[in-house]
């Protein structure tokens, strides 16, 4: 029998403590009143869920476009946190640490997980270096990799940690590599609360997989432009159509190319910006996109953007013109520097805010 929104599973402990339905409203009121602002946003989170209404309005981050608020289903969450338990094993009483934001859909499902499946939850200020008892043994958690990257070193004790939100980098794998927990890289949205498939990164314990694995109940398809359709009745009732380009290796796995409106059509050649970019990450430190600026003769050049860098920027293209693992093709013509790039509120980077600004 799926469990319902309205109810909270007896098992469920916030902080060391056991709430029920009622309590919680008690605990909402009181980090709404008392709190620091971080738990006055999740007490106002507590109370939405604990009200009347089958929904919630919830805030996109705004990384791929405008933000804006969606409406969600309130079963529908309850449904991922279903699948997310299913897909990791989560036990009635097994702990969980929760340290991201309750303002977007990533932050509040830790909470639904908690509540559904019966975790002890340990809630702590959602900052860039999480501050925890580490010490203790946790069986889940989610971090972005900004997050992991600074706590890493103090992840020994967590079973599973999984990471989404913004590009994994390689400096951040090699040193997944070298912890024994296990690490699963997430794909969604806020449209398909959160994720809807996981890829497992390599470390000490696990090997790496090439492709996304979806969720129970989640089956993939492409469009014409082979941009990632997703089918998953029991979080969206439609069809979502994404822009993401992929290699559908199944309907239940693919690979993640790019994004279709950041695509570059540089004579004839199609480029993905994202591949690009991981292939610069060994050589340059600082934050970069690659993008594409008109131009007469290709219909498109590709060009480097980078954030206040340290190196000139001749000194940077002739490292790049060295790095075998670049085709010719993906060579900038050009490199343009700023002093800060664009973020969202959730700290990605804006590219055709930077692009624009690059440009000026």
């Amino acid at each position: 029998m799926t469990p319902k929104y309205n109810k909270v599973h007896n098992r469920f402990k916030f902080n060391g403590l056991h709430f029920n339905f009622e309590d919680l409203k008690e605990v909402a009121y009181s980090l709404i009143k008392e709190g620091e602002p971080f738990e006055k946003v999740t007490g106002n989170f507590l109370i939405d869920w604990l009200n009347d209404k089958d929904f919630l309005i919830v805030n996109t981050s705004g990384s791929t476009g405008t933000p804006k608020s969606i409406k969600l289903k309130k079963q529908a969450m309850v449904n991922s946190a279903i699948a997310t338990g299913d897909f990791f094993g989560l036990q009635p009483g097994d702990t969980a640490l929760h340290c991201l934001p309750s303002h977007y859909i990533a932050g509040k499902m830790m909470f639904v997980r908690a509540l559904v499946l019966g975790l002890e939850l340990d809630f702590v200020a959602p900052v860039a270096h999480p501050i925890f008892d580490y010490d203790k043994h946790y069986d889940f958690c989610a971090m972005i990799p900004l997050q992991l990257k600074q706590a890493i070193n103090y992840t020994q004790n967590i079973k599973t940690i999984i990471v989404g939100g913004s590009m994994v980098t390689k400096p951040l794998l090699e040193k997944i590599k070298e912890s024994k927990s296990l690490f699963f890289e997430t794909y969604g949205m806020t449209e398909t609360v959160t994720h809807v498939a996981v890829r497992q990164l390599e470390s000490k314990s696990a090997k790496s997989e090439k492709y996304f694995n979806a969720l129970t109940n989640v089956r993939f398809e492409q469009d014409e432009r082979k941009c990632l359709i997703i089918h998953a009745p029991k979080l969206v009732k439609d069809a979502l159509v994404t822009n993401d380009i992929v290699d559908l290796k199944s309907e239940t796995s693919f690979k993640l190319l790019g994004r279709y409106d950041n695509v570059i059509n540089s004579g004839g050649v199609k480029l993905f910006p994202e591949q690009i970019e991981e292939k610069l990450q060994t050589l340059i430190k600082e934050r970069y996109i690659i993008a594409g600026e008109s131009d007469v003769e290709l219909g498109e050049k590709l060009i480097l953007i980078i954030e206040n860098p340290a190196d000139s920027a001749d000194t940077i293209l002739s490292n790049i013109q060295e790095l075998k693992a670049l085709d010719k093709f993906e060579i900038p013509k050009q490199i343009y520097t700023l002093e800060k790039f664009p973020e969202t509120n959730t700290g990605k980077i804006q590219r055709k805010k930077t692009l624009k600004a690059a440009l000026r």
